[in-house]
């Protein structure tokens, strides 16, 4: 009986907090934390670098990030040709790139409603309303598998390989639906009727599991794990650290960084959960170093591929 009102209390709180609000405290604090261990490191924490030594492999991470988004667009456009669309633009791949940079804008969803619309142009609202929203979860799924081999750590992480059971023909419209109550803003957003239907005349999958587009998530995820590598590599020349252990918490931090939608692209997050996630095992002052580096390198690999859109979208408002 107690553990009964104990939960019918928990559900009334959280539903009058609202879990938009969690998020936003949730991206918060992990901003709050970053900069804790920031300014707590900041006499040990050192910017320097030889660029004249260090520049080719900077160049190196920078173009390992071109490469992701380039394979996240490929992923992209297999998860619309899954969902039944098979005759499509050639720069549906292009027009994925360009509209990159939107992830950074608060809200977190404008990327989202470019490429909705994009396809709602050349197909129906539904088939470019959920092979929109399911992109995240094709990336959470590759993510977890990838993170998943920290099995070798705890027998925990064999948890991780739960989501990917749902990708098949089978049990993907569980998580449409799902998706779809979590997301009713974003469906608001894109002015998607909500009429009731049977979701499966309404997507035709086209085989039981998209082999195609989840091998370029998990090339994606790699791609910017090398990134990630390369500077960690060219701070830590004189440690030694475990690769298959730093490879485990980048996938987890930057697994959470994308459920968090409040934080645009997983800023603060991503680098909260790495530092949380490494504890001591790393050493902080390089870690710190390494994740300010990496998010500017990969900020600046979205800025510069999706330059020619911001300026036509610049040359419109004029």
């Amino acid at each position: 009986m107690r553990l009964k009102i104990k939960n019918q209390f928990c559900c009334e709180f959280l539903k009058k907090i609202g879990f938009s609000k969690l998020k936003r405290l949730f991206f918060l604090s992990s901003l709050l934390y970053f900069c804790f261990y920031f300014f707590n490191n900041f006499g040990q924490i050192s910017f320097d670098l030889n660029f004249e030594e260090d520049g080719n492999t900077l160049l190196l991470s920078f173009l390992f990030c071109l490469l992701s988004i380039y394979l996240n667009a490929f992923a992209w456009k297999y998860i619309v040709l899954w969902f039944g669309k098979i005759k499509i633009k050639n720069n549906l791949i292009s027009f994925y790139v360009l509209t990159n940079i939107l992830k950074y804008v608060p809200g977190g969803i404008w990327h989202f409603f470019e490429r909705f619309n994009f396809i709602k142009s050349i197909s129906n609202p539904h088939l470019a309303f959920y092979s929109t929203l399911i992109e995240p979860f094709f990336m959470l799924c590759a993510s977890f598998l990838m993170a998943s081999i920290g099995i070798i750590f705890s027998p925990f992480y064999l948890l991780l390989v739960i989501p990917i059971l749902f990708l098949n023909r089978k049990l993907i419209y569980l998580v449409l639906r799902r998706l779809e109550s979590l997301k009713g803003k974003a469906a608001d957003v894109l002015k998607l009727q909500n009429t009731n239907y049977q979701l499966e005349e309404r997507i035709q999958l086209s085989s039981f599991f998209p082999v195609r587009a989840f091998l370029f998530e998990i090339g994606f995820i790699f791609s910017k794990f090398i990134a990630f590598m390369i500077c960690f590599n060219t701070l830590n020349s004189e440690n030694t650290t475990d690769i298959l252990f730093l490879f485990v918490i980048f996938c987890l931090s930057w697994s959470i960084g994308l459920i968090v939608p409040t934080a645009p692209s997983g800023v603060g997050v991503f680098e909260a959960c790495f530092l949380i996630l490494g504890g001591r095992n790393i050493p902080q002052n390089i870690i710190i170093v390494c994740l300010i580096y990496f998010r500017l390198i990969s900020t600046s690999a979205d800025l510069l591929i999706s330059f020619p859109f911001l300026f036509k979208k610049f040359l419109k408002r004029i």
